[in-house]
């Protein structure tokens, strides 16, 4: 018990207390969230006075807090390799998908076994991939065009298995983060663009010419004319930050809930903003963005290569996804079906930015090094 104490102690002395408890905070604001906006849910679909999805949600904070705290005690280098295995893991289980998954609204995105409730494994594979491609980008210089063709050799196929889902969203996200690492890992400036616009090119076929992608299509010109009538949830979410106004409606006052399906998780900015104001929402923006700045201070005191890379990608991804839920709640960006980190509901989600958590907590210890 003694031991326990001290290995405790330690721990709570070298981790970034800031980081640590901005984190906490948005997972206690996600459950708040959820508690004040979906209960009207849980009453419409089980036909009763329900607070089945908050209790769901919260069951899923306690396995994501002690995911975190567990991952980040984990001794550094044990992390990293325990990472590979588990991202080999996550791996085949996005193999299977298109084998034995499950198709929800004409995607085939998620896996149920009878001895674990449903998820999505690209939410869990996220953070595995962004250790095993900072371990292959953190290669010596000696191995320059190797380590960037071994990345490629990882993205290509992850890539491909999230296509034929289809999960274009996903798909751009990690494609994104991908570019990123290689670009702060020193990769030469011509040939980062050239693979940026054959990207691009590839994108643009896909969804222009590619009939499995037509849904796509649709949100891009409903996006771009909103008199083509196929934008009905995004003009709802957007109606809804507009009726909240600058201080919102009241607790329980929201109805975009009712009317715009999973909006507790797609939508919650817009739930958040019509309920209790933009000032709330441009407050947890801010949040976001000092939780990135911390994290961007302490990357600069690291001199590890691999740990750098790491902490740039976990932090990016947060941020990269709270843009992108924003831009689509306020019809910045087409519709992406993209969630908020801490914030939304489900919880391959909550345990993917657990996860993230956790790595971001353990490479910002104070004992690095």
């Amino acid at each position: 018990m003694r031991d326990f104490f001290d290995n405790f102690y330690d721990w709570w002395k070298n981790i970034d207390k800031f980081i640590f408890l901005t984190i906490l905070f948005l997972f206690m604001l996600g459950l708040f969230f959820s508690l004040v906006s979906t209960s009207l849910i849980a009453s419409d679909k089980l036909d009763t006075n329900s607070y089945y999805f908050f209790f769901k949600h919260l069951i899923f904070i306690v396995i994501a807090i002690s995911t975190l705290l567990i991952i980040s005690f984990l001794n550094q280098d044990l992390l990293v390799r325990f990472s590979i295995i588990f991202f080999l893991i996550s791996f085949l289980t996005l193999i299977l998908v298109p084998f034995i998954g499950i198709e929800v609204k004409g995607s085939k995105r998620w896996i149920e076994f009878a001895f674990f409730p449903r998820f999505q494994p690209i939410e869990i594979l996220k953070p595995f991939l962004i250790i095993f491609l900072s371990s292959i980008l953190s290669l010596e210089k000696k191995n320059l065009y190797l380590k960037y063709f071994l990345s490629i050799i990882i993205i290509i196929p992850i890539s491909l298995l999230l296509i034929s889902q289809p999960d274009l969203g996903q798909t751009l996200l990690i494609l994104s983060i991908w570019l990123v690492l290689i670009f702060v890992s020193g990769i030469n400036l011509y040939y980062f663009f050239s693979i940026f616009l054959f990207l691009s090119l590839m994108v643009s076929y896909l969804i222009f010419y590619v009939a499995k992608f037509e849904y796509i299509k649709i949100r891009l010109i409903s996006f771009l004319d909103s008199s083509s009538g196929n934008n009905y949830q995004a003009e709802k979410a957007s109606d809804a930050i507009v009726s909240g106004g600058f201080f919102g409606k009241g607790i329980g006052e929201g109805t975009l809930n009712s009317r715009v399906p999973e909006a507790h998780t797609d939508y919650i900015i817009s739930v958040i903003s019509e309920e209790f104001g933009v000032i709330i929402v441009m407050s947890i923006i801010i949040i976001y963005l000092i939780f990135y700045y911390k994290i961007l201070q302490k990357i600069n005191l690291i001199q590890i290569n691999k740990f750098k890379l790491i902490l740039i990608g976990c932090s990016t991804i947060v941020l990269l996804q709270m843009f992108v839920h924003v831009g689509v709640n306020i019809r910045l960006l087409p519709t992406t079906g993209m969630t908020l980190p801490f914030l939304s509901y489900g919880g391959s989600s909550i345990i993917s930015t657990a996860i993230i958590s956790g790595l971001i907590l353990n490479f910002t210890k104070r004992k690095l090094n």
